[in-house]
């Protein structure tokens, strides 16, 4: 455990608090930045992490969250088809100004503003995901039910292949 919780971590957790969870917060000795690094940290498959990716509309500048499993990678491509424009990556100044946290660290919940959510529908196979929680070595860990209920997301088939 470190010894100083974060500001972002603790927005993190007083967000989970006000979902009605009460899952823990771990902050970590080691990163967690990559979903590799976070699976190792807390002994589960990388598939069971999830990646907070944030995506822009290049038309709108509308700010997007996908959330993905460790393993696969998202799909801009399916990602426009769902948000009705085309999308590229956000870069690090607009997601840390539009969530309020930096990359590596983005938790799917307590964003500065509210976000359109999409979640991949394979993090819904699994019993337990790790999420990030505000900071690159703090992850919570919740029901993928529960991740659905808290963002407000909609389950949609986002990444490449298959």
């Amino acid at each position: 455990m470190s010894k100083k919780t974060s500001g972002s971590v603790q927005r993190v957790r007083d967000a989970l608090t006000t979902a009605g969870l009460d899952n823990e917060v771990q902050e970590l000795a080691v990163s967690t930045r990559s979903a590799l690094e976070a699976a190792d940290a807390v002994g589960c498959r990388v598939e069971q992490i999830v990646k907070s990716l944030a995506i822009k509309g290049v038309g709108s500048g509308e700010l997007f969250m996908v959330l993905v499993n460790g393993r696969n990678r998202l799909s801009l491509e399916r990602m426009a088809e769902l948000v009705g424009e085309e999308v590229a990556m956000a870069d690090a100044a607009l997601v840390r100004q539009r969530t309020g946290f930096a990359i590596g660290g983005v938790p799917p919940l307590g964003h500065l503003e509210p976000l359109k959510i999409f979640i991949d529908e394979k993090l819904m196979a699994h019993n337990v995901i790790w999420a990030a929680a505000g900071s690159p070595n703090a992850l919570f860990h919740l029901a993928p039910d529960d991740l659905l209920r808290i963002t407000n997301g909609m389950v949609a088939f986002v990444v490449q292949g298959e």
